[in-house]
């Protein structure tokens, strides 16, 4: 995706996504996203909810910002909040506003964010942190439309659709009492599944250097052995973790391009930098995550005689899953 570009050619999205303090520039090289936003132009239209499921750091919000800046509500509010970062006491209020006087401290009324986000978009991180007896509260608001501000007897109307993103998994909290069926089901109408970086690996440098971009330096490229490190890496951080680490190579760069050792300690340390137990001295060489979940993929893959859907039994996955995992390797 170029910026250059009102409208991308692959998946037909405007590839921006507005913040209050600028505007992020979608960058997708990788089959991965390129599906995923294709899904994403899909979705745009539509007002259903739309949960964004995939680890910490991999563009959740992003991506759920580009569903709105691409929906007939792009004029309207996108409001997010992190449902994990307020005490509960406070979500309520935060959420649905509240009345003055409803609580110590409550000197004046106040609209919650499903209002400021009226003909808009509302969209809550980490919902699975959310309590139960707010997830009842939000089940209603989600079934009827209608909200009542803490302390207050009277309701009101709201037109909101709600995107949610969390990387816990939902269907476990079900099992631990920890989150409400039947809001599951209501808000996984439409559902989204953003890969981690070490899944897609085509997008590792093509992001790297977009941040690099952003920066205020003299450095514009990497050298070959930093693109090496970045490219091998396993970003447990996910794309949150490349871009400080982008951070850290520009602000130490002395010319034009990022060495590696510029690049934070972590990347450049070694595998083989412990030693074996049964071989003092002798260093042991370890495999990546990505390198082992690779190796052991294809070896169940060969030992179902290649049957993709028989593979994916084994492994617990779906097979479009299990299709992205071997699109990857290829």
């Amino acid at each position: 995706m170029e910026r250059s570009n009102p409208v991308c050619e692959v998946c037909g999205l405007v590839p921006h996504a507005p913040r209050l303090s600028g505007t992020t520039h979608l960058v997708a090289r990788s089959p991965a996203m390129q599906i995923l936003l294709k899904r994403v132009a899909r979705f745009a239209a539509n007002s259903a909810p739309v949960t964004v499921l995939g680890e910490t750091g991999t563009g959740k919000e992003v991506v759920a910002r580009v569903l709105h800046a691409n929906s007939p509500r792009a004029k309207h509010p996108f409001v997010a909040v992190n449902v994990a970062a307020l005490p509960a006491e406070l979500l309520e209020s935060e959420l649905f506003g509240h009345a003055k006087g409803a609580f110590t401290g409550a000197a004046a009324a106040r609209r919650g964010l499903f209002e400021a986000a009226d003909k808009g978009t509302l969209f809550l991180d980490e919902i699975g942190e959310m309590p139960l007896p707010l997830q009842a509260k939000l089940l209603r608001a989600l079934q009827d439309g209608e909200l009542r501000r803490v302390g207050e007897s009277g309701t009101y109307a709201v037109d909101v659709r709600v995107v949610c993103a969390t990387h816990r998994d939902l269907g476990l909290l079900i099992r631990e009492g920890a989150f409400r069926q039947d809001l599951l089901y209501r808000l996984k109408v439409l559902t989204i599944e953003v890969a981690a970086l070490r899944e897609r690996r085509d997008d590792i440098l093509p992001l790297a250097l977009h941040f690099l971009a952003e920066e205020k330096t003299g450095a514009r490229g990497f050298t070959a052995a930093a693109r090496k490190i970045l490219i091998n890496y396993g970003w447990p951080g996910n794309v949150r973790e490349l871009q400080n680490a982008v951070k850290h190579g520009a602000a130490l760069a002395m010319g034009s391009e990022v060495d590696a050792v510029d690049l934070p300690d972590e990347l450049n340390r070694p595998a083989a930098s412990l030693s074996s137990p049964s071989t003092p001295g002798a260093p042991r060489v370890f495999k990546t995550l990505a390198e082992a979940e690779r190796e052991y993929v294809l070896e169940v893959l060969e030992a179902c005689e290649g049957s993709p859907s028989e593979a994916a039994r084994v492994l617990g996955v779906a097979r479009n899953t299990l299709w992205r995992r071997l699109k990857t390797y290829s």
